[in-house]
Formats: C-alpha cells, sequence, structure tokens
C-alpha cells in the first residue's frame, strides 16, 4: 500500500476518461497513487512486471484494478481472465469501468470473475460521485486477506 490507501491500475484508453477518473480520486482527497496504462498489454506486462515495469519497488502491484473492456492490443476480458487465473493476482479485485450495457459485456465479465460491473456515468458530477463511492468501498470499507 502508498499512503492511506495504496496503489489503483486504471486500464483505460480514453484520456479524457482516464482523466474523469484521476480527477475523481483528487477531488475526495484519496491518497492513492492512480497507475494509467492505455491497453491491455501493457497492463498485463504491468501486473507481471514485465518490461519497463520489471521493478517492483517504481511499479507495485495494485490494490484494485479499474479495467475497461474495450482496449486496443489485447481486450479487457482477456486482461481479466489472465489476471483472475493466476495465482499471484488473482485475489486482486477487478472492477469493470465501461461505457458498454450490454448484457453480454456483463455476463463476460462476471463469467470470468469480475469483482464488479460498472458503467461510466455521462454527467461529470455523477461520474466524480462513481468514482468516490468505488474508493470508499473497494479501498476503505472491505476486507481483504494480507497478501
Amino acid at each position: 500500500m502508498t499512503g492511506a490507501h495504496g496503489v489503483i491500475l486504471l486500464v483505460e484508453d480514453n484520456s479524457d476518461h482516464a482523466e474523469l477518473v484521476r480527477r475523481g480520486f483528487a477531488r475526495h482527497s484519496m491518497a492513492i497513487r492512480l497507475i494509467h496504462v492505455e491497453d491491455g498489454a501493457s497492463a498485463l506486462d504491468y501486473l507481471f512486471q514485465r518490461g519497463s515495469y520489471a521493478d517492483p519497488v517504481s511499479h507495485p502491484r495494485p490494490s484494485i484494478i479499474l479495467l475497461d473492456l474495450h482496449l486496443p492490443k489485447v481486450d479487457g476480458l482477456t486482461v481479466l481472465q489472465t489476471v483472475k487465473t493466476s495465482p499471484d493476482l488473482n485475489r486482486i479485485p477487478v472492477v469493470v469501468l465501461t461505457t458498454s450495457q450490454a448484457e453480454v459485456d456483463v455476463a463476460r465479465a462476471y463469467d470470468c470473475h469480475a469483482n464488479s460491473y460498472l458503467v461510466k456515468p455521462v454527467e461529470f458530477c455523477d461520474f466524480v460521485a462513481l468514482v468516490r463511492e468505488l474508493g470508499c468501498y473497494w479501498l476503505d470499507w472491505n476486507m481483504r486477506p494480507r497478501e
């Protein structure tokens, strides 16, 4: 953990959405370190500490993963499946944070053992409120086993 809350890995290819998440956490003074990667391949490299992410001190394992589904290089469901089938990563909560409300996407995410599925609100104030509640639940209130 870093500070009071820890490290959040945001896997999001839309820079505007990533900025909204960043602002949402900053606006509510949440003591987190937000790591942003823009594609599924970079997310897997970060999580498995490969390549430019090989130093575990500079690139610690996240406390939570916020994962978009529609990503370049490696799609979000593949990232989710890889995380949830890895003995080293499977306890990290993965929250799908996406624009898709399609029932097939929701079902497939839960079939791959997503811990939560959230649809990104359109309105800024709703987006910020969602990020605040998400942070409070997963980082403050939710109990997790020690690593």
